[in-house]
């Protein structure tokens, strides 16, 4: 008997022929065989592991980098400043501000026997400047300054640190909101279709003429910079793309016999989208999810280049590169920048192209 007459095996025709699949792949939801498929992507795969254990690292960033210690005992009591700096009258300082543990005062009081601290592996946050630095800023990297200083006195690695979370975070962000108002458009569009179609897609061409770079520039003169602001404005464009990709899937879907089924048994327009139509097209809206997040990442250093992006003192990789174009002999602001930027846009290209593989039905 040959393995295609096997009982326990199945037979899944291809346009190759026919090939054998084993009954527990044939139980396999759909979702479980693209986790299969993207497990298989060894580049893919890696690429999310480390791109994860980037994003998590700079989640901890204020125990990694920053200027106040972790834990701090003076005179017998105990002290956590990274909760709750104290004033520096604590440590017979003269004020009631609080402490700057950079102060040499401070680093005094703190080296004498039984009192003592534990300081970040960084001892510096996205905002301190060395006002006790010796060499003029930017200074090169140091032991004190592993990456050495930008034009402001500031840590650089504490500043890709900041800068790549608020990085990721506003992608995350700004790619969330664009799906959600992307599948809203698609799906109305392309469920509907007729006369709702049209009219919609007039809209949208009417929407994408505005200029959106004008339009950043109106609102950063009129309104003090922020990140809300900034994610407001764009994701009023951010959703067009994936809206025409989600309104092809939906035209395609809405005439096989499953909805033809569900309307049959009575079913409202609004949960045959919820429950048949949207899980069966939601294959672009995943794949599109790394790309998207690549140009929110971009589009977050150019505007911050340009001086339209994050407030002054919000970390933004934007703004080490602007200061990198400034001075160009200080390489160690520049050239750490550069890299982390495309490790990024490497990371999540490879995460789409894997993506794209493991929601790929032609492939087994």
């Amino acid at each position: 008997m040959s393995a295609l007459d096997t009982p326990e095996l199945g037979v899944v025709p291809t346009d190759g022929g026919a090939h054998v699949v084993a009954p527990e792949a044939e139980m396999l939801s759909p979702n479980q065989r693209a986790w299969r498929r993207f497990r298989r992507h060894r580049l893919g795969m890696w690429s999310l592991w480390i791109f994860g254990a980037m994003f998590v690292l700079s989640l901890v960033a204020e125990v990694l980098s920053n200027d106040v210690p972790l834990v701090a005992r003076y005179n017998g009591k105990l002290y956590f400043p990274l909760v709750d700096n104290p004033p520096e009258v604590e440590f017979g300082g003269d004020f009631r501000t609080p402490t700057d543990w950079s102060d040499p005062f401070i680093a005094a009081r703190f080296a004498q026997p039984g009192n003592w601290a534990i300081h970040p592996p960084n001892h510096h946050s996205a905002t301190s400047i060395e006002y006790f630095a010796k060499p003029p800023n930017p200074a090169p990297p140091s032991a004190d300054d592993w990456l050495g200083t930008d034009s402001l006195g500031r840590d650089v690695v504490a500043r890709l640190l900041y800068g790549f979370r608020v990085s990721v975070l506003f992608a995350l962000a700004l790619t969330a909101i664009g799906v959600v108002l992307g599948l809203l458009a698609g799906a109305i569009q392309g469920y509907f279709a007729g006369r709702v179609d049209l009219t919609m897609q007039r809209l949208i061409e009417i929407w994408t003429s505005i200029p959106e770079l004008y339009l950043l520039i109106i609102f950063a003169s009129i309104f003090r910079p922020s990140i809300g602001l900034l994610l407001v404005l764009l994701s009023l464009f951010g959703w067009v793309g994936l809206s025409d990709y989600t309104r092809a899937e939906f035209l395609r879907n809405r005439s096989l016999e499953f909805v033809k089924a569900a309307r049959a048994l009575g079913l409202s327009s609004a949960q045959i989208i919820w429950r048949h139509v949207l899980p069966n097209s939601l294959t672009p809206a995943i794949t599109f999810l790394p790309f998207r997040m690549s140009a929110a990442v971009l589009s977050l250093v150019a505007l911050d280049y340009l001086g339209l992006g994050v407030p002054a003192d919000v970390p933004s990789l934007g703004d080490l590169v602007r200061q990198g174009k400034a001075n160009l002999d200080a390489w160690w602001i520049i050239f750490p920048t550069f890299a982390l930027l495309v490790v990024m846009m490497l990371l999540l290209t490879f995460i789409g192209d894997a993506l794209r593989d493991a929601f790929d039905t032609r492939k087994s």
